[in-house]
């Protein structure tokens, strides 16, 4: 896709277990706004088996990222990072805080240095992560009956503790978005931190973690006024 230096580009980092197949929802909607839209499949979550000549870590996801943006030479992002992927859009705009323009955490963990995400998540999630690891101890497995694209998961990237030197908070423009409407999410507390905070711009929608599925409208609403 050619890239309108004129615009702001949204580049969606999906969360865990799914690929950038599940921005499609969002990304045609945007589109219809004559939107910039890109979205990514992270290392390990591809469709298709790729092989891989090392453990797949939070630093490959987050490294994944920084070589598309820069070797595309884009500018201007509005970085879009659904629940895991909050701890890869950290790392990113640590590392080019010049090439973001906005941060946006979809109901996604606002991680600090040295947090990880087994860290910020909640014992149902631990539980999960183990658990869904017992097999080879590298792949977290998807739920049963859950999407057929969605793949497992690197284990190591829910693991490692993400090390930034605060660039991230060069980033000025920085939104949250609670999805409110799902039973044990691990992030109400994070919502509560951050709803008050002058620092943030917080958005609740009350529906389940899968926005992007149940609430397109909604979500595409609140990231199309990002960039007017």
């Amino acid at each position: 896709m050619m890239i309108n230096e004129n615009k702001k580009t949204y580049l969606f980092i999906p969360g865990g277990w799914h690929g950038a197949w599940a921005f499609d929802p969002i990304t045609e909607r945007l589109e219809e706004f004559k939107k910039e839209c890109l979205a990514l499949t992270l290392p390990g979550l591809e469709l298709e088996p790729v092989e891989q000549d090392k453990i797949i870590n939070l630093t490959t996801h987050i490294q994944f990222v920084i070589d598309f943006i820069v070797e595309r030479d884009i500018t201007d992002v509005i970085l879009c990072g659904h629940s895991y992927a909050g701890m890869v859009i950290t790392g990113v705009a640590d590392s080019i805080p010049e090439r973001i323009y906005a941060l946006v955490y979809i109901d996604a963990y606002v991680p600090k240095n040295g947090d990880s995400c087994w860290k910020l998540t909640s014992d149902d999630y631990r539980n999960l992560f183990s658990t869904g690891a017992e097999n080879d101890g590298f792949m977290v497995a998807t739920r049963p009956g859950s999407d057929s694209r969605r793949r497992s998961h690197p284990l190591a990237t829910f693991m490692q503790s993400l090390q930034v030197n605060g660039n991230y908070e060069q980033i000025r423009n920085r939104t949250f978005i609670y999805l409110s409407g799902w039973e044990g999410t691990p992030f109400k507390k994070q919502y509560e931190t951050l709803k008050n905070h002058p620092d943030w711009h917080v958005e609740t929608i009350n529906c389940e973690h899968n926005v992007m599925m149940q609430r397109p409208d909604e979500l595409t609403a609140i990231l199309h006024n990002l960039d007017k």
